[in-house]
């Protein structure tokens, strides 16, 4: 199956598997976003920069940085979809070897443009640097806001494998049957899925990347077929590549154009059937415990 790709100077709009679309720009994300139409966005899903000078932002101060932010989260709730979401990942900016919970920080911003808090959901990973003066840093947070109280909810395509599956009401009307549901359990607000290191399946240039299958848990729960998922800090498209896999529009943009070439090619690979991707549930693998001599 091909794709149609019309190109301009700054655009790449793919038609994938029609009527399904990407409009992916190299371009500011402020630019972008006021280009779209308001209330538009059923999920927006971002990793911004965390102001710690990798090689795609400029170190700032956290004061200035946190209005920087203050703009995008602004534009992303007027795109945002009445009965829309709003997930935004963050870790930590360290300043000689302060941490500051990004998270932190930036809730109040949120809640001043009269967004509500779902879930603060943490992300936990195995690897990463060691630290030597504190412990290693091995999570970070996902602030999952909604504008209203009806909002788009799907727990069902997102549920994980029970970990009692046989297990039995012990009184009641319903004693003996089975208690757990069939299609397994609510994944909750704690995600242990690994982070892409350089052994991951789905590694690429780019520093911090993420996983697909942390996105899909979103684009999954939160919205449902061809429902438009915006990501304003697209990087190489990881949500993008979540978003068409799993048939809803995606939009992205990101100023580095290596970047957005590369997460152009993603989504080649993915409608020709070639892009690799982590399995979303898939079970973080446990090395087999040596025995003892």
């Amino acid at each position: 199956m091909k794709s149609s790709i019309a190109t301009s100077q700054s655009r790449n709009v793919l038609n994938f598997r029609k009527p399904l679309t990407a409009q992916i720009e190299c371009r500011d994300n402020l630019d972008f976003m006021r280009s779209l139409k308001k209330e538009s966005m059923k999920l927006i899903v971002t990793s911004p920069p965390y102001n710690i000078g990798k090689d795609y932002e400029k170190r700032t101060s956290n004061e200035i940085y946190i209005e920087q932010q203050s703009l995008a989260i602004a534009e992303a709730v007027r795109l945002l979809h009445p009965e829309g979401s709003i997930c935004w990942q963050v870790g930590n900016h360290v300043d000689d070897g302060e941490i500051f919970p990004l998270d932190i920080l930036l809730y109040q911003k949120f809640k001043d443009l009269g967004l509500k808090l779902r879930n603060r959901i943490v992300w936990t990973f195995g690897h990463g640097l060691h630290c030597q003066k504190r412990f290693s840093g091995r999570h970070e947070t996902i602030l999952w806001f909604t504008k209203g109280d009806d909002y788009t909810f799907n727990l069902d395509p997102i549920r994980i494998p029970s970990k009692y599956p046989e297990k039995k009401h012990f009184k009641g009307p319903n004693k003996g049957k089975v208690s757990s549901n069939p299609l397994g359990k609510n994944p909750t607000d704690v995600w242990d899925i690994p982070n892409v290191k350089s052994n991951h399946v789905e590694k690429l240039d780019h520093p911090c990347q993420f996983p697909v299958g942390l996105v899909e848990r979103l684009v999954l729960g939160l919205t449902n077929k061809g429902d438009n998922v915006l990501d304003p800090y697209l990087g190489v498209g990881s949500s993008a590549v979540a978003a068409l896999k799993n048939g809803r529009h995606a939009y992205g943009c990101d100023i580095v154009r290596d970047y957005v070439d590369i997460a152009q090619e993603r989504i080649e690979m993915l409608l020709d059937g070639s892009l690799r991707t982590r399995p979303m549930n898939k079970p973080v693998y446990q090395p087999p415990l040596r025995d003892e001599q």
